[in-house]
């Protein structure tokens, strides 16, 4: 393939991107290696134009700016030059500084971008973006790697060495406060790492071609058609091609297996929660909250309004806060968000949306999703159509509430932790707990001058992660219409304070008043000030796909049942043939087919085989956008196993119904939810399917008045 041919098919997949970035396109080459993106300007619109550049031009930086830009995809091919370089420079000879050469290509959000700049006095930006200070930074650690004793002669060629730095290495990812995937591109010989913020919640694909090329994308819709294979990039790790292999950054003190021991302090965790949302008022283009009248977006609407005054923000775009908010007409919230934006003095967006408008959204938003995962899409088509209708009142970015449930154990199945020891290990599985990945090594061509060609094999154990559920979705589901979505409960710090304090805080005990998520709730009941009404901080906890009206998921059951197509009617028919011949379909009971289709699921599907007609439907949806016929890298992102109420498989084990009733709905768990506090509920009818009820006034009170005293101050 000639190198304009390579180029036309990079521009073709980068193009498949463009809704995350309309702002702004660019395709560049160096070498063998290609640079497309999508840019969503949010930060300096009108002087962040791609490339970046540090002072003296030795490093370029092709940056996709901010939180939810279109598209990184990176291709570089196989080089036939041997690496003589250890992490990008080691080697280099720096008797002249632009033989230093590197390129850097950046998905994300560097929200402590001003403090770096600081740490650089005699470094030149050109630009106001954020990303510009990832040069900078970059040329300082490799300086600092370079010399590690330096001499007075390198000193001086190297004004702006700082010892500091020699001791980070690629530990200086770990500096960045912020969301990013990136890749560094030493031009000379085609050498890169690439890495990924400690979350996930910047999406990142990675994929190998059989001709030894490596393929990074923002989504697989990059990578679909010409990897042999490719895979989720995990979070919080970093990629060389040297090696071929991740090594972790992200190393918080939480990941061991060691029970957290920090008492909790109110004022420490609603302070570091206040910092991460003041952190997230970083813009130049109009913006809102997210409120869904739950806890979670509550706290952000209602902290985003306390430090909206003053900020450049408010200067240009005016002080009042915009919210928004989606659901089915006289749904749970839409009342409760209506409230809460009285109570803030917001401007208050109500989206509404039927049923079939739902229906008819699903393939477009398993499209931009890029999963089958029941619960992820259930939650993401309400909130794909709402990001639509956002961004066409000219609003590109919206701070929202996602990851709070993991942090604090918010999910209604958390009642039945048997322990504090549970209670944090389920926490972890939620947060950030990783795939296993087995490498295998084929060797292409040994003895010839073809590279070594990387299989790599995901191993998906049975755990969720953010990154998984909850973090695609507000990254794809907004950033399918060029809407940036920014979670301030995800932020780095905020997450090692939540994920410190001892668990038996986070236990959710009746007898004590403490109900889910009681520790984040009482950080905030402040009497002096209030940040919300009693009974809004107090909310019982609604998942987003059920608190956008009940009967949405009923409705995605009944036409998951009714909908059948005839190609799959006729291959279910070829499997139940024993000759192997296709049976005629003409005149088959759609509902009797459809019942054959469960009972045979496993041979269609023997990876994540659905159990339920729903989730047999998203799965044809999805392999008809990424159809896998050589690997099954597509449907391996995906991860799987059992769930009830939004759990992991491991705390399943926590009750022994729960077997039985395998649904992720959150009202799968309520029967529990509800005996906890008022043992004379009846289950039976949640059971049914009906609209289960608030908490009763008189058992909320009593909880509110048993709960022990803590002193918060404003």
């Amino acid at each position: 393939m000639n190198e304009c041919s390579k180029g036309v098919i990079l521009f073709v997949f980068g193009d498949r991107l463009r809704h995350r970035g309309p702002d702004w396109s660019g395709l560049h080459q160096y070498g063998d290696c290609y640079l497309a993106h999508q840019r969503l300007a949010i930060i300096d619109p009108a002087s962040g134009d791609q490339p970046l550049y540090n002072e003296d031009k030795t490093i370029v930086v092709t940056v996709q700016i901010d939180a939810n830009p279109s598209l990184l995809q990176f291709l570089v091919r196989p080089s036939h030059n041997p690496s003589s370089l250890q992490f990008l420079v080691l080697r280099a000879s720096f008797s002249d500084e632009r033989e230093f050469n590197c390129l850097t290509q950046v998905n994300g959000e560097i929200y402590n971008h001003e403090e770096l700049r600081n740490r650089f006095p005699h470094h030149k930006f050109r630009t106001g973006s954020d990303c510009e200070v990832i040069a900078h930074l970059v040329k300082q650690v490799f300086f600092g790697l370079i010399f590690p004793s330096p001499s007075r002669r390198q000193k001086k060629l190297t004004s702006f060495y700082d010892p500091q730095y020699e001791e980070h290495g690629e530990g200086f990812v770990d500096m960045l406060d912020g969301i990013f995937s990136f890749v560094l591109l030493d031009t000379r010989d085609n050498s890169f790492i690439a890495a990924r913020d400690a979350i996930g919640i910047t999406p990142l694909y990675i994929g190998w071609g059989l001709d030894g090329s490596v393929w990074i994308s923002s989504e697989m819709k990059g990578l679909n058609d010409d990897c042999e294979h490719f895979e989720v990039f995990p979070p919080g790790h970093l990629y060389s091609s040297k090696g071929g292999s991740y090594k972790r950054w992200y190393n918080p003190p939480w990941y061991s297996e060691a029970i957290p021991s920090v008492p909790y302090d109110p004022l420490v965790l609603r302070e570091a929660f206040e910092k991460a949302v003041v952190k997230r008022l970083m813009t130049d283009v109009p913006f809102g909250v997210l409120l869904s009248g739950g806890l979670d977006s509550s706290l952000v609407a209602a902290v985003t309004s306390r430090h909206l005054a003053g900020t450049k923000a408010a200067e240009q775009w005016g002080a009042q806060l915009h919210s928004f908010c989606v659901g089915l007409e006289g749904s749970p919230d839409l009342k409760a968000a209506k409230e809460v934006a009285d109570y803030l003095g917001t401007v208050h967006h109500e989206f509404h949306f039927t049923v079939q408008d739902g229906i008819d959204a699903i393939e477009d938003a398993i499209y931009h999703i890029e999963t089958y995962d029941v619960t992820t899409i259930r939650a993401s088509t309400p909130m794909f159509l709402m990001s639509r209708k956002i961004k066409a009142l000219g609003v590109k970015m919206v701070i929202s509430g996602e990851g709070s449930d993991e942090l604090f154990g918010g999910y209604l199945y958390f009642h039945k932790a048997p322990n504090k020891e549970e209670f944090h290990r389920e926490t972890c599985r939620k947060v950030c707990k990783l795939l296993v990945v087995v490498v295998v090594v084929v060797l292409i061509g040994e003895g010839t001058e073809k590279p070594h060609h990387l299989v790599r094999i995901q191993l998906w154990p049975q755990v969720k992660a953010l990154h998984q559920y909850d973090c695609l979705r507000a990254n794809k589901a907004t950033s399918a219409w060029g809407l940036e979505s920014r979670v301030p409960f995800l932020d780095k710090a905020f997450v090692d304070v939540a994920m410190s304090i001892d668990p038996e805080w986070k236990m959710i005990k009746p007898d004590l008043g403490r109900m889910e998520k009681w520790v984040l709730r009482k950080a905030f009941d402040d009497e002096e000030n209030p940040y919300l009404p009693k009974h809004i901080l107090y909310r019982q906890k609604e998942q987003f796909s059920d608190g956008v009206g009940y009967s949405w998921i009923d409705g995605l059951k009944a036409h998951a049942a009714e909908h059948v197509s005839n190609f799959v009617v006729r291959l279910i028919s070829f499997f139940l043939d024993g000759n192997g011949e296709r049976a005629m379909t003409d005149g088959v009971d759609l509902v009797q087919v459809s019942g054959k289709m469960m009972q045979n699921a496993k041979h269609i599907y023997p990876h994540n085989t659905p159990t339920t007609k729903e989730a047999y439907y998203y799965r044809m949806i999805f392999e008809r956008f990424f159809p896998q016929v050589r690997v099954n890298s597509a449907r391996l992102t995906v991860p799987g196993g059992p769930s009830v109420a939004c759990s992991t498989a491991k705390a399943i084990e926590w009750d022994a119904q729960w077997s039985k009733n395998l649904d992720p709905s959150g009202r799968a768990a309520l029967g529990v939810h509800v005996s906890a506090y008022d043992p004379a509920a009846v289950p039976a009818s949640l059971a049914a399917g009906t609209s289960p009820a608030m908490l009763v006034n008189k058992k909320q009170r009593a909880m509110e008045a048993k709960a022990p005293e803590l002193a918060i101050s404003s």
